[in-house]
């Protein structure tokens, strides 16, 4: 089998045009040779014999399922010649090489590497801490420490109640010979008593002596053995950290200049756990490194999604940001024509606010796709920010609620502080009524029901939302089957809860109604736009305290 990753189309692929520039990797819709690529890598992944891997599709195969993101690079050589480079994520069958796939930009299995020796050398010490944390030594020493404080506890104890005892004594010796003694018999008397008291008080002196003593000696014998710990576990962070910063010295990436930028550099010396270890680093390291030049890429997954994130099997997926962003973007693809960042662009520049209701001190606006609510990170341009410049006058926040950027529909406005607070209210009570009309990207048996699973955001690739039963929020929404039509199904949704991407999440996750909203983007396919619009909204008037109902079409 060839262990050279470059592989050559085995189609005709003359007549596709080649793009005039990169793929952008965190938005993008794959090119056609991109998809050729793909689909050759699929067929291989339904056929291999090379590897064995539990990607959650065979059930005769044994073992943890795992899926897996796949990229695929189309390159060409400085001849001309046309080809493409396959690339996995992370580990594939508890190993970083295969056959057909190029390798990690450093491997950190490699069995000589400066990593895997000193990662023995580290596990060496982890074995010794942990044997000297669970040796015997450890435990009867610490026993005996609890024991001489106990025994000494007690005997002083004991003590303190023999000197009251006896001094009680001694007041009734004195009580009793006064009246019955002699004044020089009684004074002898005195004497004595008080040398017993002295000595008492001697005794209890050296008796805590010898305690704090033993108590010591006990200490000492813990502390022999704590300060080994202590001192093993001040080496392994030390080794560690050094290691740590030697990888991040070593493990470097490549441009199309061949300048190399290491991953400390890249992330100030604090990546996240896996950076480099995506597709398409890997894809672009071993295209720089053989003089490869890049024409487009995508990514792909294969397998059975994860319980928390929506992955479906086939389905193409960006590049994750928090770990290949700055790879990506401050340096890999520098000197590259890429295609323009969506995410700075404004779809809805020229667009309108269109507003449906309107009285003295609230009003209804029936949002566009692809327009932000508020403010983001690239883009001012929002409803808030129209809403300023149409109502300059207008006082408190304005917008009542949100709602995602690539979902239209009905948003309420509030004109002044008091309006806002009564409307919030009603939101904060869940009193306001909201149904969503969405077009599913398939065909749903059930005719209703409630969705349950509790989302959080997915740290590692924002602005994705996780089902999360540990630290999410709860989520919870009612839908109903309106039509079937065309494989498309037509539903509402009447969310109870109003987290982030919810209706998306729980129209496309496996424990959901595992089918996902035509055109999302995030946890589907791309298509025209988002099939998503809030359609009615209910609430009471603050002036009238009437119920008031008002519906927008979807126009899908």
């Amino acid at each position: 089998m060839p262990t050279n990753p470059f592989q050559t189309f085995k189609t005709d692929v003359s007549e596709i045009a080649l793009p005039e520039k990169f793929t952008f990797p965190f938005y993008y819709q794959p090119h056609r040779l991109s998809e050729i690529a793909s689909e050759a890598l699929q067929q291989y992944l339904e056929t291999q014999t090379d590897f064995e891997h539990n990607f959650g599709l065979n059930n005769k195969l044994n073992g943890i399922i795992i899926g897996k993101m796949f990229g695929v690079l189309v390159c060409q050589k400085k001849d001309g010649t046309l080809g493409y480079l396959w690339a996995f994520s992370g580990k594939l069958a508890e190993t970083n090489h295969h056959t057909y796939f190029v390798p990690p930009v450093f491997d950190m299995l490699e069995h000589d590497s400066f990593y895997k020796k000193e990662e023995n050398v580290l596990n060496t010490i982890t074995l010794n801490l942990e044997i000297l944390e669970q040796s015997e030594a450890l435990k009867n020493a610490t026993k005996k420490v609890q024991q001489v404080h106990l025994d000494a506890e007690r005997d002083i104890q004991r003590h303190k109640d023999n000197i009251k005892a006896q001094k009680a004594l001694r007041d009734a010796k004195r009580s009793i010979a006064m009246d019955a003694l002699a004044f020089d018999a009684y004074k002898k008397l005195q004497k004595g008593l008080s040398e017993e008291s002295k000595q008492e008080s001697i005794l209890f002196k050296k008796m805590t002596k010898y305690w704090n003593f033993q108590k010591e000696n006990a200490k000492a014998e813990l502390q022999k053995i704590i300060a080994k710990i202590i001192a093993l576990k001040e080496i392994r962070k030390k080794k560690s950290a050094a290691l740590q910063q030697q990888l991040f010295d070593k493990y470097f990436f490549l441009n199309r200049f061949g300048t190399q930028k290491s991953i400390g550099e890249i992330f100030e010396n604090n990546p996240p756990a896996g950076a480099g270890e995506c597709a398409a680093p890997k894809l672009l390291q071993y295209a720089f490194k053989h003089q490869l030049k890049p024409i487009a890429m995508a990514e792909f997954w294969w397998g059975q999604s994860p319980n928390s994130e929506i992955r479906k099997h086939k389905h193409f997926y960006p590049a994750c940001k928090s770990k290949c962003e700055p790879i990506l973007m401050s340096h890999m693809l520098e000197g590259l024509e890429v295609d323009d960042n969506p995410f700075i662009e404004n779809p809805s520049e020229v667009i309108q606010l269109d507003i449906v209701y309107e009285d003295d001190i609230l009003l209804l606006i029936n949002k566009p796709p692809e327009f932000l609510s508020v403010p983001g990170k690239l883009l001012t341009d929002s409803v808030l920010e129209r809403l300023k410049q149409m109502y300059p006058d207008a006082t408190g926040p304005l917008l009542v609620h949100r709602l995602d950027m690539s979902t239209s529909g009905l948003l309420l406005v509030a004109k002044n502080k008091e309006t806002y607070v009564y409307l919030q209210k009603q939101f904060i009570k869940r009193t306001i009524k909201k149904r969503y009309v969405a077009l599913l990207d398939g065909i749903l048996k059930q005719k209703e029901g409630i969705i349950d699973l509790p989302l959080r955001v997915d740290l590692e690739d924002r602005p994705r939302q996780l089902v999360c039963y540990k630290y999410g929020k709860p989520a919870q929404t009612q839908w109903k089957v309106i039509s079937i039509k065309n494989k498309q199904t037509r539903v509402y949704f009447y969310p109870i809860t109003g987290r982030t991407h919810q209706l998306r999440v729980h129209a496309s996750h496996e424990s959901g109604l595992k089918i996902p909203i035509l055109g999302d983007d995030l946890y589907g396919k791309k298509a025209n736009r988002l099939h998503l619009h809030a359609e009615r909204l209910t609430f009471i008037h603050p002036t009238t305290k009437e119920e008031i109902t008002i519906s927008v079409d979807a126009g899908f």
